[in-house]
């Protein structure tokens, strides 16, 4: 028994050692090449070392064996030898990839990056300006995504803040909502306040703090940005006439909204209708996080098993639209307390989804059930299938489609029969897929999809951001 203990634990300070070996060159390469190092999906950039074992526990789940992270560690130490550019490598992907590989591993690996191999360290000639229009929930997100992110070879910059104000003491609140966050944790890194200019220095970042009633108030050259990506994120602006709004100012070039958009405005879910986007689009919105989270799951059961007809329950966490207490709400029982109650109300989800997947036009309703959590939400999917399957076949297909297909960054994949809302917290993925819950009976199915509605959300608004600047990153294996 003492022997067995023992094993554990050696077992375990090894892997801490070899995790601990692996933040600096994971650093490096991001720093001076450009290259996003991830295991299964999880980014290592600014990972804590349990961090990087816990991604490795996803290989069981994800291809059915352990891949030990002195594979992965030997993969990194390859990279590293190559000259390769600017690029996302997965190396727990290319361990397992190379577990049954007749190749030697120098081999491998130069053969795996061949296609970035000599790049650059940037793909963009210039940095691109970003100005965030709106500083709430998803905006500070946002801003903790472009910042981390912060570095030479990095070309998305966040340059300035837009928010309504102005009265004293507002810049170090709005600096102390960066600085902490009840569901999201603290900020990694430094914050402080420039009151002169008024300005927040993050992490080296010089955001300007602009206040604003309208777009047409700002001149953004006057903060020396130009050229600049507007994100708005306030949802006041719905209409292509009223996002339009923001190009009025001189330094204005693109604006993306964070939330659906109506009319003719192109509603993009990144990894599904991404290439919608036309370098000469200067309004683009990227949808909702309901419709980022079940988007990419239906893409994948009509793709194998087509959809005859379906509905979506959308149990959603209560947002900052919703009352804390009764009072007057203009929309239909949202006025009652969000925290004391369930609250039955519409979504445009389900519609939503065929700006994305046209063949899914009018085969989907859709109602939301607004519940008394902060964060995490789930979508319920009750659908009819052109072909009868069952539990086994469908999971699988979804599973490899999670693991190894266009849309491993938008579809995360879990069979544990223990987890909860909370333990889905500041995952990257728009949609997490249940396993365990999913119901098959010959043609139907009912299907759980997970989706942290603030953070998977914003890693999706983030992908859009950088084709609408131009930036492709190339994915390894691709």
């Amino acid at each position: 028994m003492t022997n067995s203990s023992d094993a554990f634990r050696s077992d375990y300070i090894r892997d801490q050692t070899l995790a601990e070996l692996m933040i600096p060159t994971v650093g490096q390469l991001y720093r001076e090449h450009g290259i996003i190092i991830t295991v299964f999906g999880r980014k290592l950039m600014n990972a804590s070392t349990v961090d990087i074992i816990k991604a490795h526990r996803l290989s069981n789940t994800l291809v059915g064996a352990d891949v030990s992270i002195q594979a992965t560690t030997d993969i990194l130490n390859e990279v590293t030898a190559q000259q390769a550019g600017s690029s996302r490598i997965d190396i727990g992907r290319l361990a397992h990839q190379f577990a049954d590989s007749k190749e030697t591993l120098p081999d491998f690996v130069t053969q795996s990056l061949s296609s970035v191999t000599g790049g650059k360290a940037t793909l963009l000639d210039n940095p691109q300006d970003v100005v965030l229009y709106g500083f709430g929930r998803i905006g500070r997100i946002m801003a903790r995504l472009l910042i981390e992110r912060t570095t030479s070879s990095n070309p998305l910059r966040l340059r300035a803040i837009v928010v309504r104000g102005g009265r004293d003491g507002d810049l170090e609140k709005r600096a102390s909502l960066l600085r902490r966050d009840s569901i999201h944790g603290p900020f990694n890194g430094n914050i402080t306040v420039d009151h002169e200019n008024k300005a927040i220095i993050a992490n080296g970042n010089y955001i300007h703090v602009i206040y604003a009633n309208q777009p047409e108030d700002i001149d953004y050259t006057a903060y020396d940005i130009d050229n600049a990506l507007i994100v708005d994120n306030t949802g006041v602006f719905k209409t292509e006439e009223q996002l339009q709004r923001h190009l009025v100012p001189k330094g204005a070039a693109k604006v993306l909204l964070t939330a659906p958009a109506g009319g003719a405005v192109k509603n993009i879910v990144y990894g599904v209708n991404h290439r919608d986007i036309d370098a000469n689009d200067t309004v683009v919105c990227a949808a909702s996080c309901t419709t980022n989270a079940i988007t990419p799951v239906l893409k994948v059961i009509n793709d194998q098993f087509g959809i005859q007809n379906g509905h979506i329950e959308t149990v959603h966490s209560y947002t900052n639209d919703q009352n804390l207490i009764d009072n007057y709400h203009s929309a239909e029982r949202r006025g009652r307390s969000a925290p004391l109650n369930m609250v039955l109300t519409t979504t445009g989800a389900a519609k939503a989804v065929s700006k994305a997947l046209p063949e899914l036009e009018g085969k989907l309703t859709g109602n939301a059930i607004r519940v008394p959590t902060p964060n995490v939400s789930m979508a319920v999917m009750n659908l009819n299938l052109d072909q009868s399957t069952d539990k086994e076949m469908l999971n699988q297909h979804v599973k490899s489609m999670a693991y190894d297909s266009g849309l491993s960054m938008q579809i995360a994949y879990t069979a544990s029969t223990e987890v909860v809302s909370s333990d889905f917290v500041g995952t990257p993925e728009p949609a997490i897929f249940d396993s365990a819950a999913t119901i098959v009976d010959g043609n139907r199915c009912v299907l759980y999809v997970w989706y942290d509605n603030e953070f998977g959300y914003s890693t999706q608004v983030l992908r859009v951001m950088q084709h609408m600047a131009g930036l492709y990153i190339p994915r390894i294996p691709a």
